[in-house]
């Protein structure tokens, strides 16, 4: 099943093992079960420490447990961990034998403090690349609380669950057998929800902070570079961020970042965070910004107000809050939101496997998604506003090339359409004769761009008519001593190695903006 460097891989990283490890088995004769017999024998074979049993009595065939040996296990996979949930079976083996995780003292502690019985069930697919944060923190959470179990379900392999269910995104998440949530999440999100004092200890820590030399407020790939520059100044940086790594980690396939040939979108993010970690910046990560109240005259503070509740202060501050996916804004949309309109093909894509769907787009993301999708589902209708598809011409001959596709374009989606419970339908009109026409499906996939997230600061500085934050050559905003980069922002094409440029930019911007500031005003702030 696994090739041979993968095995010699393998085996290095179970030699971190230190205690057995059970793997129990529940099979039948199907074609999918023997190819899960197959990688259990070779992940057995890659340790002494590894014990393998076909005794197993779960309801989902193929499936298995994992746990260390004489215990009660509580973490189980129904279907085969490969692709991106291979890394999430090796971290389960490894947690099960007690090599301690790279977490946090005081989130294990959170972990194990949690004082309920929890089952939770995700379903993942194995294109997912949202999917292995979720599993792998729920796995974490059984093995470390033994009031927590956890089954991570292969939603393209058990079409059948999944139809009954309704799931029609991945990951979805049931706590007991009830939604809990949809989407990456990571452990100390999870966390978050299920302990509701959380929020505001996290609040008061945030809130007894000093002051900020720099203050980043995002943590995409231009925060990031606006981290690291800073700090290379000797100054006091802190970086605030919803979601560290932002729209990069739903990128899939990273091929244009100059002297990286191709990545990952989360690879790509782990990387970010591991240079960030080199330096002395305060990482503050889930933390959203409410509300920014700028200094009244140069050496004043800046304030950004979370929304916790929480106020961060900064002599200067580099924003760097992104975007995120553009949404129709169409009757039925909201509605039918991960119940057949979908923004992410690569997640989402397996559990329409067989069916109708329709992308909405005729960008490169839109072209590159039905290209996807339409090795996987039955026929694929895309969508496009203009009179021509705007893609890549490689792009655009590829996708003419496959026989399951059809070409809409000169068409406005209207309406979405449903029974209540899913998608069933699409309305567009026709703009050259005004004709309106149905189109019956089961999935729609929505990939018309991106909106700046900068709601939270009209008023406070100049935005442009799309929203974007307005910035000179040096990435300075309409307000002193407040700078900006990368995707919310009006600089020109949207892009990973432009973002980073534009954070790097602004650090240096800021840097200068600071060592040119009177003394005094300096004293006075520092006091």
């Amino acid at each position: 099943m696994l090739d041979q460097g993968l095995k010699s891989q393998l085996k290095t990283y179970l030699e971190n093992l230190r205690h057995p490890v059970a793997l129990v088995a529940s099979l039948d004769a199907s074609a999918k079960s023997a190819e899960l017999k197959a990688l259990l024998a070779d992940i057995a074979e890659a340790s002494d420490k590894i014990i393998l049993r076909e005794d197993g009595t779960d309801a989902r065939v193929p499936s298995f447990t994992v746990g260390a040996e004489g215990s009660e296990p509580r973490v189980t996979f129904a279907g085969l961990p490969m692709g991106h949930e291979f890394t999430s079976l090796v971290l389960a083996l490894l947690q099960a034998g007690g090599h301690p995780p790279r977490v946090e003292a005081d989130v294990i502690d959170q972990v194990k403090a949690l004082d309920a019985d929890f089952t939770f069930e995700t379903y993942f697919s194995l294109t997912c690349q949202n999917c292995p944060d979720v599993v792998q923190a729920l796995n974490l959470m059984s093995v470390l609380n033994p009031r927590i179990r956890h089954t991570a379900i292969d939603g393209g392999l058990f079409q059948d669950e999944v139809e009954a269910r309704k799931i029609m995104a991945v990951p979805t998440v049931l706590l007991n057998g009830q939604p809990f949530d949809q989407g990456r999440m990571s452990l100390e999100q999870i966390l978050g929800k299920l302990d509701t004092g959380a929020a505001a200890r996290d609040a008061a820590k945030i809130g007894a902070k000093g002051v900020f030399d720099v203050l980043v407020v995002g943590g995409g790939p231009a925060g990031a570079a606006a981290a690291v520059y800073a700090a290379r100044k000797g100054i006091v940086t802190g970086l605030a961020a919803e979601r560290f790594g932002g729209q990069v980690l739903d990128t899939m396939d990273i091929e244009n970042f100059i002297s990286v040939p191709y990545t990952e979108g989360p690879k790509f993010v782990s990387g970010l965070q591991q240079h960030v970690g080199d330096y002395a910046v305060d990482v503050m990560n889930l933390q959203k910004a409410a509300k920014l109240i700028p200094a009244r005259a140069a050496g004043d503070l800046n304030e950004i107000v979370l929304e916790n509740g929480a106020v961060l202060r900064a002599k200067t501050l580099i924003l760097a809050p992104g975007a995120r996916w553009r949404q129709m804004g169409v009757p039925g949309e909201e509605q039918y939101r991960n119940s057949g309109v979908a923004y992410c093909p690569h997640c989402d894509g397996p559990l329409f496997k067989g069916k109708r769907v329709a992308v909405i787009g005729g960008g490169n993301s839109g072209v590159e998604a039905a290209i996807d999708l339409a090795g996987i589902v039955a026929h694929v209708t895309l969508i496009e506003y203009d009179s021509q598809l705007r893609a890549d011409a490689v792009l655009q001959r590829k996708l003419a090339s496959l026989g399951n596709v059809t070409i809409i374009t000169s068409a406005l989606t209207t309406e979405v359409l449903g029974d209540g419970a899913k998608v069933n339908g699409l309305v567009y009109r026709d703009r050259a004769t005004e004709a309106l026409h149905t189109v019956e499906l089961e999935g729609i996939f929505v990939q018309i761009g991106l909106v700046p997230n900068t709601e939270w600061l009209e008023g406070a500085m100049a935005l442009s008519p799309r929203g974007e934050i307005e910035v000179d050559g040096h990435g300075a905003t309409s307000v002193p001593g407040v700078f900006a980069a990368g995707d919310a922002t009006t600089t020109p094409f949207k892009q990973i190695v432009i973002a980073a440029g534009d954070g790097a930019k602004a650090a240096l911007s800021a840097f200068d903006y600071l060592i040119r500031l009177p003394t005094e005003a300096t004293e006075a702030v520092a006091a």
